[in-house]
């Protein structure tokens, strides 16, 4: 359990620097480190789909830490999906922070 948080808040944080125009780049503190958190976590499970699943390649525990870069690429593929998904139901953290109106 342990494992799967540091792999999902490592994998995160390095997913989102290496994203440029980042969905959730706004936030600060602890709401961006719950952000890098879950965003890794999915992102591991992604990764994880991808080359465990699809390829053949990895073991078969999905929140490994030797699986940190299969886990990164899995951040950097979640990442352009969720801020399409939030720009497109209007609920952007971006534009809440730059609209005036909320």
């Amino acid at each position: 359990m342990i494992g799967a948080l540091i792999l999902g808040f490592v994998a995160g944080m390095i997913g989102r620097m290496l994203m440029p125009g980042d969905v959730f780049r706004h936030m600060s503190g602890p709401k961006s480190w719950g952000i890098s958190l879950l965003i890794g976590l999915i992102g591991a499970w992604v990764g994880w789909l991808i080359f465990t699943g699809l390829l053949g390649i990895g073991d078969d525990d999905v929140f490994d830490l030797g699986g940190i870069v299969s886990a990164i690429i899995g951040v950097l593929i979640v990442l352009p999906i969720a801020g399409f998904a939030l720009r497109r139901l209007g609920m952007s953290p971006e534009r809440r922070k730059l609209d005036p109106r909320s």
